[in-house]
């Protein structure tokens, strides 16, 4: 048995037994509540820099295979479960967690009390923290002094760490879509280019310029990792392409579309992460279960735009739109991957839009 603690920034200790990478992990730590989907959480880049939770007690027990990919590996820092299931049982597993945490040099942290640790994330919110993997040389005090010191999530530009560098043509539809990489999910580029479409993938700093230089049918902004506040560059960007062309985007890039329209964004006392979030469309009165992943949301919006979707459990807004320009943003994940795809439709409406234009 791999020997292994955690330590939170309030200074609790919880002991615990390693697995995947030996080694030390800072970051913000948080918790998600889907009971599937360790792999597509665990590659998701909207992660990056962040210490993963998960609330549901046995993890692992259906093993790993690239094709539930949604990057190309493993985005958080770190990883803590209830119970590490090592011999997992599936017909497309090639690996367990272990081996899978080892070969990204990621540590993980199991036989711990995930409940107590969820319900001190949702009593004080979402803290800094650090995971000690196999026999550390440094106390607890020095490994505190670690947390303390690491960067909070809103100093950090993670965007750059998981964008592509260069433009990426997929697909090859009559219609170009320009997708601004924050940080994108496979899935949502496969939602794309299902679409019979040209997509042209660009960087996160691309200049407006640039983009309309693809002579784009639309343009569609990614999820992402931390706080949209520090994508200065992206937040330009979109507001020299307003007007000229439609703009979607989920996630963080919701956000960005709402802080360019004039909105702000504040940061949620734990996030919202998981399959099982309800939301409420309030154009048409429907609830959907969504897939979300933030921990971030807009907040106090101009005249020019509408709130066109709340999230049930705490009214943060889930849905914006411009009054008058082709112009939506979504908070949660229509692509799941995993998680139910009650909301699908918002790819279709997309290419709608593209179509008109």
């Amino acid at each position: 048995m791999t020997k292994a603690k955690l330590i939170l920034e309030d200074g609790t200790v919880m002991q615990g037994k390693g697995f995947g990478a030996e080694g030390v992990a800072v970051g913000e730590i948080i918790f998600c509540t889907g009971m599937t989907g360790y792999v597509e959480a665990l590659t998701d880049p909207s992660y990056k820099g962040q210490i993963l939770t998960m609330t549901y007690p046995l993890i692992g027990n259906y093993g790993v295979n690239e094709e539930w990919f949604e990057s190309d590996g493993i985005k958080v820092g770190g990883f803590v479960v209830k119970e590490n299931c090592l011999t997992p049982s599936h017909h497309k597993s090639k690996k367990n967690l272990d081996e899978f945490l080892k070969e990204y040099d990621v540590c993980g942290i199991s036989d711990l009390d995930t409940r107590k640790l969820t319900k001190k994330i949702r009593t004080y919110g979402a803290m800094k923290a650090v995971i000690a993997v196999g026999d550390i040389e440094i106390d607890n005090e020095e490994l505190l002094k670690k947390v303390k010191l690491h960067k909070n999530i809103s100093e950090l530009n993670l965007v750059s760490d998981v964008c592509v560098k260069n433009p990426i043509i997929l697909g090859g539809g009559k219609k170009t879509v320009v997708l601004i990489d924050c940080g994108v999910k496979k899935s949502i580029v496969n939602q794309l280019i299902d679409k019979n479409i040209n997509l042209v993938i660009v960087p996160y700093n691309t200049s407006y310029k640039d983009i309309l230089e693809y002579n784009p049918n639309g343009v569609f902004i990614s999820n992402g990792p931390g706080d949209p506040a520090v994508l200065k560059e992206t937040i330009n960007t979109v507001k020299n392409l307003i007007g000229k062309v439609p703009i979607y985007g989920i996630c963080l890039g919701h956000q960005i579309i709402s802080l360019a329209l004039g909105a702000k964004t504040r940061k949620l006392k734990f996030g919202h992460h998981g399959l099982n979030q309800p939301i409420k469309d309030l154009e048409n009165g429907r609830v959907y279960i969504t897939s979300q992943n933030h921990n971030f949301a807009v907040s106090d919006l101009p005249d020019c735009m509408d709130i066109t979707q709340i999230n049930l459990n705490d009214n943060s807004i889930e849905g914006i739109k411009h009054k008058e320009l082709p112009i939506v943003g979504v908070q949660y994940h229509p692509e799941a991957k995993p998680g139910p795809h009650d909301t699908y439709g918002f790819f279709d409406d997309f290419n709608k839009i593209i179509k008109q234009y």
